[in-house]
């Protein structure tokens, strides 16, 4: 990674727009493949109680570096790449909540698509319950239909990209770099929400490696 970053990794959601995974994406490749799938089937498999948790709460521990370095440089069509963006969303809203509920919520507010029921959050949604919907999107992944997840993650990318792109509306007059930055970060959102959705298709056809 560019970045050193302890554990647990703390970080502003503008480092969404700065992650990179490892320098030989050709030696981890099925490390990642591998890694990703024998963690789904064994999660969805156990009868261990609070497995779920554990697998959910890993980054909090160990810091979303320790998963960048199987994950992230995996394909973004991929189960091991559809885990990392949803590992990676998990930790941005998490690290500041207060900030992503807030565009969140502008979103909701100025999206006239369906993506704020599909992404399931409690309104008006604060910072207590942008984490629990970060939460129970990935918990999602472990326990329930994953496509659905993916889908739901991806709703949120959508509407919180509309969020930031009102707000930078908002302060472009008054401060153009805020507004840049809000702009850049709209767009990476949208491209994971694109390339959830992609992932979410190619479960459904048994297509998701």
């Amino acid at each position: 990674m560019t970045e050193e970053f302890h554990k647990p990794t703390k970080f502003a959601g503008a480092k969404f727009e700065s992650m990179h995974g490892g320098d030989d994406p050709a030696a981890i490749s099925r490390v990642a493949h591998e890694s990703a799938h024998a963690l789904l089937r064994r999660v969805r498999d156990s009868d261990e109680p609070g497995v779920i948790d554990r697998i959910v709460e890993y980054t909090d521990l160990h810091g979303i570096d320790a998963v960048a370095e199987l994950w992230s440089r995996a394909s973004p069509r991929s189960l091991p790449g559809a885990l990392w963006r949803l590992y990676l969303v998990r930790a941005m809203i998490r690290s500041d909540a207060e900030s992503t509920s807030f565009y969140f919520q502008r979103g909701t507010e100025v999206s006239v698509t369906i993506d704020a029921v599909v992404a399931g959050a409690s309104a008006p949604t604060g910072p207590t319950e942008i984490v629990s919907l970060a939460d129970e999107i990935l918990r999602g992944v472990f326990s329930g239909d994953f496509a659905i997840a993916l889908d739901r993650a991806a709703a949120f990318c959508r509407i919180t990209s509309a969020g930031c792109t009102s707000v930078a509306d908002d302060v472009d007059a008054i401060t153009p770099d805020r507004a840049t930055e809000l702009t850049t970060r709209a767009l990476r959102l949208t491209k994971t929400a694109s390339e959830l959705t992609a992932c979410a298709r190619l479960w459904r056809s048994d297509g998701l490696d």
